[in-house]
């Protein structure tokens, strides 16, 4: 569940984003309104379902990746990478023309990640330093972070010179970052609100997220099916959620 909609409308498949930004009501309903270029044609391959999956996760995820610059040819580390915003990550990283390593919680996460075109996927544990440094020996060129509080110490250590980090989720409110060490590698910080990236950038994400699924991204997997009259249930779903996947409302 999130800011994503979509909807068939005179024959066409379309998914929406931004249905929810800066507005007082939220898309717990049969319609709503975007403006014109927020309602992107899905690929002919794409289901509604897997379209109402892809509005805050594929751009947030589309920017973490993207926010400093091409990324093929370099090495992209993504934490968290069997999550909503890090799958797509993955997905996008693999179709921009990086090396991707992701990282996972539970040895559950793996296929997911895997699946999303992740190269090499990797516990987030106290080993994690020494196994990236053996994949990666010339050092990370940048990495997508979830949980910038608890990984920033460990992600200046691993990132090459000149690196770079996109963060767009912390556990910890007001973190402490590693100074001296960011500026003796150059490294480049990029917090990010998916609220306020630029239309440019928007129209890039949906135009790369509809590329990667034309190119055979499988998207997200479906974990639950909830009609609209029970929107209650589909939220403390998707806060306490039974089965892996996605919640999505049904009309």
């Amino acid at each position: 569940m999130g800011d994503g909609v979509s909807r068939d409308w005179l024959g066409k498949s379309v998914w929406c984003y931004g249905a929810q930004s800066y507005r007082p009501f939220g898309t717990a309903a049969e319609f709503t309104v975007v403006h014109a270029a927020q309602a992107v044609p899905l690929p002919a391959n794409v289901t509604t379902e897997q379209g109402a999956c892809l509005g805050i996760p594929g751009i947030t995820g589309h920017r973490a990746v993207f926010v400093a610059g091409p990324v093929r040819g370099r090495t992209v580390l993504v934490q968290g990478a069997a999550g909503s915003v890090g799958l797509c990550a993955v997905q996008l990283a693999r179709h921009g023309g990086a090396h991707v390593i992701g990282t996972i919680r539970t040895p559950a996460e793996e296929q997911t990640a895997k699946q999303a075109g992740a190269h090499e996927v990797l516990p987030n544990d106290a080993e994690l330093p020494a196994r990236v440094k053996a994949l990666a020996p010339q050092g990370i060129d940048h990495i997508v972070e979830v949980a910038f509080g608890a990984n920033i110490e460990r992600d200046v250590e691993l990132l090459t010179m000149g690196g770079s980090i996109a963060t767009y989720a912390t556990n910890a409110a007001t973190p402490a970052i590693p100074f001296w060490q960011m500026v003796f590698k150059n490294i480049q910080l990029f917090f990010l609100g998916s609220d306020d990236f630029t239309p440019q950038a928007k129209t890039a994400a949906a135009r790369d997220i509809n590329a990667a699924l034309e190119a055979g991204w499988s998207g997200f997997a479906i974990g639950e099916r909830i009609p609209l009259s029970e929107i209650v249930r589909a939220h403390e779903l998707a806060e306490h959620p039974q089965h892996p996947g996605r919640v999505v409302v049904t009309l």
